[in-house]
C-alpha cells in the first residue's frame, strides 16, 4: 500500500504521519513510499488508540504553554478591573491589547462580537486568566451601595435646611414575614380593602398611606403616615429604604407561626437604622397560636418586651378580628410622643422627600409615590431628582385618590408631570431647581432599563461537561421596584451547571422590539403585571417565542428555579462489576464477537456493559449478552473463573485487552442552589 493512500484513509498528512509512526513501533523508513499491507492494517487497528494519544499529549502542550504564558504574567503583576459588562474595545484597553486580539481570543472560545459588541463579566474573566491576568471585579453591590449613601447624604444635607422645624406626623414602616398580616394590619387601620388589589394577598410595591387617630389623653385627632413594604425576601431592598424614610417601625410577627427569615432580616434593618418600634403580635385568634412562645422566640435575638423588663413595647393583636388595634394606635403615638424632638419639619422650605414607588401608567405616562419628609410641594414645581430636572408638577393626588394642590410634610402624594420615572428611593429637592440641569430622557433610560444594551454572553467551555447552561430571560414589569426586586432575586440564584441571564429589562407592555431581542437572544419573556401589545402578540405567534405573565414573585422565581432543573443533565450511576482478561478470540461476527478469558476481579454477568481496554486505554463500549462456564450458560462467573462471554458493540476487542463490566443507570438531578 502507498504511504499517502494510508495517510489519505486515516485523514492525516504523509509528512506527519512518517514522523508519527516510528513513536509507536513502526519504524518504516522517514521517506518510505510504501508500507507492506499487513503493517498497514496493524497501524489501521490501533490508529484509533495513536489518535487518543496524539490528541491528549497536543491538549498537555497547549495547557503547558497557557500555564507558562499566564504565570510569567502573574509573576509581572498584570491584573485587570473588569465591571459587569464592557464592549470589546474598552476591554481590549483595560487588557492594553489590540482589538484584532481580543476578537481573536473571542473566536477561539467560538464568540463572534464586533469591537462595539458588549461582553459579560463572566466572558471577560475567562478570557482575562487564560491570557494570565489578575482579574478583579467592580462590585455592583459596592456600587449600589455608594449610590444609596449619595441619596442618603443627599437627603440629610436637604434636610439640614430645615430653619423654622416644626412637629409632624410620624412616619410608621410596617414590616415583617411575608404573610404575617401587615397588609391586612393597614386595611383594618385605614377601613379600606387594599389587600384585595395585591395578587395573592401579597404586597407587590411599596404603598404609603395615612389615617387619623384620636390621642387619648388629649381626645385630639392626629395623622399618622404609614409605608407598607413587601414581605417577600426578594424585596429586602425596598424594605430597607422603606426604614430610610420611616420615624417608627411596627414589626409584626404571626403568634401561629414565630420568628421567620424575613422577621430577623426586618430587626437588622430596624436596629441598623436605629428606628424605635412596636412589635405587634398578629393572628392571636388563630388555633395553634402562642404569643408567650413568640416573645420567647424575639428574646432570644435580643427584643426583651416591657413586661419582661425589656424596653420593647408588644401589643397582641388580631388585624382580622380587630382586636386590639385602637391599643396598637395609642401605644404609637406614645412612642411618638417619646421622639417627638426628632420628628419635627420646615412646612415652608422648598419640598424635600423619596420616592416610594413609580412605574408607568399606559395614559398617564410616568407616576410616582414620593414622601413628603419636609417642606411643602405645590402643583406646577419643578421636580428635581439626583440633581437633574425630571419634569414639573402637573397634578397630584393623595394616597385616597382626591386630587390636590399642595402636600406637606409626612403627606405621601402620587404624582404626574414626570418625563421619566424616577427609581425607588431616589430623592425629590424641589429647592435645587435652579442649579439643575434638564434631564436627557432617551440616555437615562437607557442606563435605567440596560434593555437597548446589546450584550453577547458565553457560557462554553473546553470540557462540553463543564458548559453552564444559561436560562436567557427578558423582564419586563409595571413598576421600578418590582423589577428591580425580580433582577435582585433572579441574581441569587446561583449553580455551578446552570444560571440565570437576564438579557433586557424595562417596564411597560411588552413590544415587538422586546419579542425580536428575545428571539436574538434565544430568550423567554417574563411580563411581571404587563401585557402583550397587540403587534407584539402576533410576534411572540409567529415567532413561537415563550411568553410568560407573573403577577407573583415568587411564582415567577420558582418557575426559573423549575426550568433551571430542566436544563440540568441527568446523573449517570455506574457500578461496577468486575474485570475480565482476553485470553482467546473464539468466533467474530458482524456487532459481535465471543470471547474466551479469565474473571480477574468481580465477577461477569449477562445483560450488563462493558469497557473495551487496550493497553490501559478505553477504545469503547459495548455489552455482554451471553456468558459460558465449559459447555453450559450461565447467568454468572466469579473471581478466578474460565469463561467465554459474548460481547456486542463495534469496537474490535484483542487478545490481551481488558473487559470491565459495568452497569449503567440514569437519575434524573435535583437541583440545589448555593
Amino acid at each position: 500500500m502507498n504511504v499517502t493512500e494510508l495517510a489519505r484513509t486515516l485523514h492525516i498528512n504523509t509528512k506527519d504521519l512518517l514522523d508519527i509512526l516510528p513513536q509507536y513501533g513502526f519504524d518504516i523508513g522517514a521517506k518510505a513510499i510504501k508500507i507492506d499491507d499487513r503493517t498497514a492494517q496493524q497501524v489501521q487497528r490501533k490508529w484509533k488508540f495513536i489518535k487518543r494519544d496524539l490528541e491528549e499529549k497536543q491538549r498537555k502542550e497547549l495547557e503547558e504553554r497557557k500555564i507558562k504564558e499566564r504565570e510569567l504574567r502573574k509573576q509581572m503583576g498584570h491584573s485587570v478591573v473588569l465591571p459587569m459588562r464592557l464592549s470589546v474595545r474598552q476591554f481590549a484597553e483595560r487588557l492594553n491589547m489590540s482589538v484584532s486580539q481580543v476578537i481573536t481570543e473571542l473566536m477561539k472560545n467560538g464568540i463572534l462580537a464586533n469591537q462595539n459588541q458588549d461582553i459579560d463579566f463572566d466572558t471577560m474573566a475567562i478570557l482575562s486568566d487564560e491570557l494570565g491576568f489578575e482579574v478583579k471585579k467592580e462590585e455592583e453591590k459596592v456600587m449600589n451601595e455608594q449610590k444609596e449613601a449619595a441619596r442618603v447624604q443627599s437627603l440629610e444635607e436637604a434636610l439640614a435646611m430645615d430653619e423654622h422645624a416644626e412637629g409632624r406626623a410620624p412616619v410608621i414602616v410596617v414590616m415583617g414575614h411575608v404573610d404575617h398580616g401587615k397588609t391586612k394590619l393597614l386595611d383594618t387601620i385605614r377601613h379600606a380593602n387594599i389587600i384585595d388589589t395585591e395578587a395573592g394577598g401579597i404586597t407587590q410595591h411599596i404603598g404609603a398611606y395615612q389615617t387619623v387617630w384620636k390621642d387619648p389623653k388629649t381626645q385630639v385627632e392626629r395623622e399618622l403616615s404609614f409605608i407598607d413594604t413587601p414581605g417577600h425576601e426578594a424585596f429586602t431592598m425596598m424594605r430597607s429604604r422603606g426604614a430610610k424614610v420611616a420615624d417608627i417601625a411596627i414589626l409584626i410577627v404571626a403568634a401561629d407561626d414565630g420568628v421567620k427569615p424575613q422577621t430577623e432580616e426586618a430587626i437588622n434593618i430596624i436596629k441598623a437604622a436605629r428606628l424605635p418600634f412596636v412589635v405587634a403580635i398578629n393572628k392571636i385568634d388563630k388555633e395553634g397560636a402562642d404569643p408567650q412562645k413568640t416573645k420567647t422566640d424575639l428574646s432570644q435575638r435580643g427584643i426583651l418586651a416591657e413586661e419582661w423588663g425589656g424596653d420593647v413595647p408588644m401589643v397582641e393583636i388580631s388585624a382580622k378580628q380587630n382586636t386590639n388595634i385602637d391599643k396598637l394606635l395609642d401605644v404609637l403615638l406614645l412612642v411618638a410622643d417619646m421622639n417627638a424632638d426628632k420628628i419635627t419639619a420646615d412646612p415652608h422650605m422648598p419640598a424635600v422627600g423619596t420616592v416610594i414607588e413609580s412605574h408607568v401608567d399606559k395614559s398617564m405616562g410616568p407616576v410616582s409615590t414620593i414622601l413628603i419628609q419636609s417642606g411643602t410641594l405645590k402643583r406646577g414645581d419643578k421636580l428635581v431628582v439626583n440633581g437633574e430636572i425630571y419634569g414639573s408638577v402637573r397634578a397630584m393626588k393623595s394616597y385616597s385618590g382626591k386630587n390636590i394642590d399642595v402636600a406637606g410634610p409626612s403627606v405621601p402624594v402620587q404624582i404626574i408631570g414626570f418625563k421619566l420615572a424616577p427609581e425607588v428611593g431616589d430623592v425629590l429637592n424641589v429647592g435645587k431647581a435652579a442649579e439643575a440641569t434638564e434631564i436627557n430622557v432617551r440616555k437615562k433610560r437607557t442606563q435605567q432599563t440596560g434593555a437597548e444594551r446589546e450584550t453577547i454572553s458565553d457560557s462554553q467551555t473546553d470540557s462540553e461537561d463543564e458548559k453552564k447552561k444559561m436560562l436567557n430571560l427578558i423582564v419586563k414589569a409595571d413598576v421600578l421596584g418590582s423589577l428591580e426586586a425580580i433582577i435582585a432575586s433572579l441574581g441569587k440564584i446561583q449553580h455551578d451547571e446552570v444560571g440565570v441571564r437576564v438579557v433586557g429589562k424595562g417596564l411597560g407592555n411588552v413590544t415587538e422590539d422586546d419579542v425580536n431581542k428575545a428571539e436574538a437572544g434565544q430568550a423567554a419573556i417574563i411580563g411581571f403585571n404587563v401585557n402583550l401589545t397587540p403587534v407584539a402578540e402576533d410576534s411572540v405567534r409567529e415567532k413561537h417565542i415563550h411568553f410568560l405573565q407573573y403577577s407573583i414573585i415568587y411564582d415567577l422565581i420558582n418557575w426559573a428555579k423549575e426550568e433551571l432543573g430542566k436544563l440540568l443533565s441527568d446523573e449517570k450511576i455506574i457500578t461496577e462489576i468486575g474485570t475480565m482478561k482476553v485470553l482467546a478470540i473464539f468466533r467474530r461476527e458482524k456487532g459481535s464477537m465471543i470471547v474466551g478469558g479469565r474473571i480477574e476481579d468481580g465477577k461477569a454477568i449477562k445483560n450488563v456493559r462493558a469497557r473495551v481496554k487496550h493497553e490501559g486505554v478505553v477504545m469503547g463500549t459495548g455489552k455482554i449478552t451471553e456468558c459460558k462456564v465449559g459447555q453450559g450458560t450461565v447467568k454468572e462467573a466469579g473471581r478466578g473463573t474460565e469463561c467465554g462471554v459474548k460481547f456486542e458493540g463495534n469496537t474490535r476487542v484483542e487478545e490481551g485487552d481488558v473487559l470491565e463490566f459495568y452497569t449503567e443507570e440514569t437519575k434524573a438531578r435535583e437541583i440545589v442552589f448555593k
